[in-house]
């Protein structure tokens, strides 16, 4: 359970902090509409990773490897 809760809050923090990275670096050069639209597919791929890296993690856990 305790595992459970310290990745789901590294996985939040990440994806805040890759948000904000793109925020960061597209903010005042593209229009605020498409600032949204970076910053909701980067936190989209970024949410797809975590989670075949959670799928793995419970994967080898299961098989004992």
């Amino acid at each position: 359970m305790k595992e459970t809760l310290l990745y789901s809050i590294a996985a939040i923090t990440a994806l805040f902090i890759l948000g904000y990275s793109v925020h960061m670096i597209a903010g005042g050069l593209v229009s605020p509409a498409t600032e949204r639209l970076l910053i909701t597919l980067t936190c989209l791929v970024g949410a797809a990773v975590i989670a075949l890296m959670a799928w793995d993690v419970i994967r080898r856990r299961r098989n004992g490897t």
